[in-house]
């Protein structure tokens, strides 16, 4: 990231403050940047901020965890099994169109309130990305890796350790970096709509008490911290990779 991307955010930041300061009406709705920053400068010296973040993250952290090891198993053994996913076929292609959302009454009358609730629903989300992409990773290898397979001889377990999974490494982490800001999503959708932790919450008790500063301060936290977790992930896979490529 060069500092030449932050020129657009700036540009419309320093314009929405003249705007509002050349028509200075108090507004229950919209806040200036200026008082956007000067509450969320509030709500981090309190705590408030960082205790909601760390709800959501926790949140994110779980769902994402446990869907996207189910779903990449799930999509690795389709991908090596072609019968097992002719019998899995239509389930997937029913289910997977569902919207994560629509399961909240369903989870909330079997978990209730809470980090349970939302980990489900983000488990639920993840899941078919990261089966989807590992699946046409596995069936996408390189057909001459398995030529070398042959002429070394290699077991069909160790084929797959050694050539299959390797091939199809770049394919499942682009998955993870997917089901990362898709976890993100779906913890901070329903914070909002009815979970009462995190970020999302934060944001509608704010809206609810006609407190927009807090509003938009929580709006623009929520970005700032997706693109803190979206940038430590792709600098751990840049390393990954660096130390797959030196010898």
């Amino acid at each position: 990231m060069t500092w030449r991307g932050l020129a657009l955010p700036v540009g419309v930041i320093a314009l929405a403050e003249l705007l509002g300061r050349l028509n200075p009406r108090e507004s229950y709705v919209v806040a200036l940047p200026s008082q956007a920053i000067e509450a969320g400068a509030r709500l981090l010296m309190d705590g408030t901020m960082l205790e909601r973040t760390l709800q959501t993250i926790l949140s994110a952290g779980g769902g994402l965890l446990a869907g996207f090891v189910l779903g990449t198993l799930l999509g690795i053994l389709m991908g090596l099994f072609r019968r097992l996913d002719q019998m899995l076929e239509f389930s997937v292609e029913s289910i997977r169109p569902v919207p994560a959302v629509a399961l909240i009454p369903i989870f909330l009358l079997a978990f209730g309130f809470g980090y349970r609730m939302e980990i489900a629903i983000i488990t639920f989300a993840v899941i078919w990305p990261a089966m989807i992409l590992a699946r046409a990773a596995i069936r996408d290898v390189e057909p001459q890796l398995f030529e070398v397979a042959a002429i070394l001889r290699l077991p069909y377990p160790q084929t797959i350790w050694k050539i299959m999974l390797p091939a199809a490494a770049p394919r499942i982490l682009v998955s993870f970096r997917l089901s990362l800001a898709l976890a993100l999503v779906v913890a901070v959708t329903v914070e909002v709509v009815i979970n009462n932790i995190g970020l999302g919450n934060g944001m509608m008790a704010a809206m609810q008490s006609l407190h927009p500063d807090d509003m938009l301060a929580y709006l623009v936290w929520i970005g700032l911290v997706g693109f803190a977790l979206n940038w430590a992930t792709d600098a751990v896979l840049s390393l990954l990779k660096l130390k797959q490529v030196q010898p």
